[in-house]
């Protein structure tokens, strides 16, 4: 059990797209149960934390649109701890709003921020260095991330260069970098002095307000005008007024590459963001054609490192096909190579501007 003063956020306002057609803008994958398992992904980063903190001490960063959602699949989640933000404003404002509403109860509280649509394996370990983070955030008024232990030289992920050690697993964080080439990716791996960002953020909200008053105090000022509306039932409209004037930027370049106060903890938990269909077939179980088959009845031939999903009752056909992603929806049905799947998103905008759906 962490700290009675610990409080865990799920972010849940995104909208999935690289996961079209099966996330929309009206059921994002968070709310899906993408892995065939009978739970949602948002669900099961729930019930993970409630193996260290009691459910009235999460909260859920979401979209006004999604409030619904969000009571269906979390009923333990108290009505008050689900922050709705009235405009996408990317991740920085939402992180110092819960900091603001936090330390308003609770002048102690730390924070734990995750995302709503990871998968993590190896879930003891994984609560283990929280723990661990969330004790030395608090102890020295730092910021720390949980970053992964890379085992390829992905492009798909921003990287985090560590420095020296601070104590036990915990590294100084040299510098942010981007999304890599495949090049530069190869040359972290063989540096070995790399992990991959995962946007799991631990700190103290006193600490992360302290943060956005040196880096982003214009944030913290929009938010400012009247904290004595928090934790009240006039909160909702006081952030419905105040929220939209809030720049719109990412608690990394708000805040993270800006702080000299940055340590991270690399982590080998069996992480994956499950990002995109590609990295949904990497990390679920194939068959001896490489193939992921979620669907009641099919019959391939010559079919090989596919991915097949048919939420209905059809019996999916497939001959002749290699490295595809096939998703049939009840009105959309989607057959896209593998490797030209950073086209996805696009193509939906594409679909939803020619108002075919």
């Amino acid at each position: 059990m962490t700290h009675k003063n610990t409080y865990v956020a799920i972010m849940a306002g995104g909208v999935g797209s690289r996961f079209w057609p099966s996330s929309r803008e009206s059921l994002p994958k968070q709310f899906l149960d993408i892995l065939g398992i009978g739970k949602s992904l948002i669900q099961l980063t729930c019930e993970r934390f409630e193996n260290i903190v009691p459910a009235e001490n999460i909260l859920v960063l979401t979209n006004k649109a999604y409030v619904g959602l969000v009571k269906e699949h979390l009923p333990q989640v108290p009505e008050a701890n689900i922050i709705a933000e009235p405009s996408r404003n990317n991740t920085a404002p939402c992180n110092a709003l819960l900091a603001l509403k936090l330390i308003e109860k609770d002048k102690d509280a730390n924070l734990v921020i995750v995302p709503s649509d990871h998968v993590i394996l190896k879930e003891q370990e994984f609560l283990n260095k929280i723990t661990e983070a969330v004790s030395f955030a608090s102890a020295n008024d730092k910021l720390v991330t949980l970053s992964i232990q890379p085992t390829r030289p992905d492009t798909g992920y921003g990287y985090i260069e560590l420095g020296e050690t601070a104590e036990g697993s915990i590294r100084k964080v040299v510098q942010f970098k981007e999304k890599p080439n495949l090049e530069t990716a190869k040359e972290y791996i063989a540096n070995g002095n790399f992990a991959w960002n995962a946007g799991i953020f631990i700190w103290s909200a006193k600490t992360i307000i302290d943060s956005f008053i040196k880096n982003a105090k214009n944030i913290i000022d929009v938010l400012s005008e009247d904290l004595s509306k928090l934790n009240t039932a006039d909160e909702q409209n006081y952030i419905d007024r105040v929220y939209p004037n809030t720049e719109s930027i990412s608690i990394d370049y708000a805040i993270l590459e800006r702080s000299d106060q940055l340590y991270t903890i690399p982590s080998d938990i069996g992480w994956s963001d499950l990002g995109t269909w590609n990295s949904l077939h990497a990390y679920m179980e194939k068959d001896d054609n490489e193939n992921v088959v979620i669907a009641s009845a099919n019959k391939l031939e010559d079919v090989s490192q596919t991915f097949i999903k048919s939420y209905n009752d059809k019996l999916v056909v497939v001959n002749g096909l290699k490295n595809y992603i096939i998703i049939d929806e009840e009105d959309v049905l989607m057959i896209y190579p593998k490797d030209k799947e950073q086209e996805i998103k696009s193509v939906r905008v594409s679909i939803e501007e020619d108002r075919y759906l």
